[in-house]
């Protein structure tokens, strides 16, 4: 350990919670972002850094939000190791939710316990899976249907590899008067729908029923106080309605697959939804991953306001007006719908904004507003990425920013070599 207090992963030895009592007045002022500015000011742009007393305060928040039911951290909302190994050591987290056999794989040298949130077809990483033991031991594979388990077969026949774990996916769209309300996800909708596919696993050679999941993207991935006055009304009780029925729903699906398998967790739920999927009997562990972050996307949530921990800076390289700066890059788009919020949003110095016609460009963003005025060629402007983990896919580090001064460099994916798609 340094005189920073860092460990040989470059991460501080203290607990996460040690600076939980930071109050979001504190964090998500425009002092904030100055003092991530002058901690980052000596290195090239774009530069991106995460907040350590802003990532604690976020955690103490979902911890709190929980009540009790363990976490299971989202890696695809992270994508820096680091970060994953402090929240992992916790005693109220569960785990790693990852989002590729691939990286899961890679992780389980060190996690012991990973869930694949998402079925795989890739075939080099089950070869891997079925001769690696302690990957095979760690790491739960999703499926939705036979077909699945055809697959895996077809790559590595039961007689030539480990027993595989395995966890359903369970829909949890809200199929009410309005017609499908959610994502599309899996095929299995209904409790007898999860106990047939269940039955299936169980009488299969080289499989292991392990777990359920459920994610209810209507709820957890959608903000309950939109702008639109329409929605803002009718949002929050569809909410409420599909989480009753998904409660009950749920339920009954555990109930049925635990006569015939032992499962060693149901999962559910995201950084949106942890109060009202926590709350259910059925569910052992609660998913979150961008709730630690704090991307703008959660701006729209009523519940709960996690702090900017991760923006990044780009450089003025141009004054086209006086009014106007342009900066060096800055096109991370996020994904999903195409539409302004999935842009990257300008928040220090506060009240520039995006030219219509060009918004956030691959090289360059113009940017409009009376902070420009004063601002030279340069100089910074700080932005907040939409969704989570995605920021990490431009930023081979992130650089941890506690009591006003860069501590550590903590590698992404992408500076640890790895691209998971």
């Amino acid at each position: 350990m340094d005189s920073h207090g860092i460990d040989s992963h470059g991460t501080e030895a203290h607990s996460i919670e040690s600076h939980s009592g930071v109050r979001g007045a504190d964090i998500g002022c425009s002092q904030h972002w100055r003092a991530l500015q002058l901690a980052t000011e000596h290195l090239p742009a774009p530069v991106t850094a995460i907040s350590v007393e802003a990532l604690e305060a976020n955690a103490a928040s979902i911890r709190a939000r929980a009540s009790g039911t363990p976490i299971r951290v989202a890696s695809k909302s992270i994508r820096v190791r680091d970060v994953l190994r402090r929240l992992d050591r916790e005693d109220w987290t569960q785990g790693i939710l990852a989002f590729s056999l691939a990286e899961a794989i890679w992780l389980s040298d060190e996690f012991d316990d990973l869930l694949v949130a998402y079925p795989q077809t890739d075939r080099a990483a089950y070869r891997e899976l079925a001769g690696n033991e302690t990957a095979a031991a760690r790491v739960t594979v999703m499926i939705d249907s036979v077909d699945h388990l055809d697959f895996i077969d077809s790559v590595v026949p039961p007689s030539g590899r480990r027993e595989i774990r395995v966890a359903i996916d369970l829909d949890a769209s809200w199929k009410g008067p309005l017609g499908h309300i959610g994502v599309f996800r899996s095929p299995v909708h209904s409790p007898q729908d999860a106990r047939a596919l269940a039955e299936a696993v169980v009488a299969r050679p080289g499989f292991r029923l392990v777990g359920l999941m459920a994610y209810e993207a209507q709820i957890a991935g959608v903000g309950d106080k939109p702008k639109n006055a329409v929605m803002a009304q009718m949002l929050p009780r569809m909410q409420r309605l599909s989480a009753a029925e998904l409660r009950e729903r749920r339920g009954e699906t555990v109930r049925l697959i635990r006569e015939i398998a032992d499962l060693e967790f149901v999962n559910g739920g995201g950084t949106g939804s942890i109060e009202s999927t926590a709350s259910e009997t059925a569910v052992t562990d609660v998913a979150a991953g961008s709730g630690f972050f704090g991307p703008h996307l959660f701006d729209t949530y009523a519940g709960f306001t996690p702090q900017p921990a991760v923006g990044f800076a780009l450089d003025v390289v141009r004054k086209p007006a006086d009014d106007v700066v342009t900066c060096f890059g800055g096109g991370w788009i996020a994904s999903g719908p195409a539409a302004d919020d999935r842009l990257p949003q300008p928040v220090f110095p506060g009240g520039l904004k995006y030219l219509p016609r060009e918004g956030a460009g691959e090289v360059q963003t113009p940017l409009r507003g009376d902070a420009a005025r004063g601002l030279r060629i340069g100089d910074r402007v700080w932005m907040r990425h939409t969704k989570s983990g995605e920021v990490c896919e431009h930023a081979n580090a992130l650089q941890a920013v506690e009591g006003g001064a860069v501590v550590a460099e903590w590698p992404t994916y992408r500076g640890e070599g790895k691209v998971f798609a």
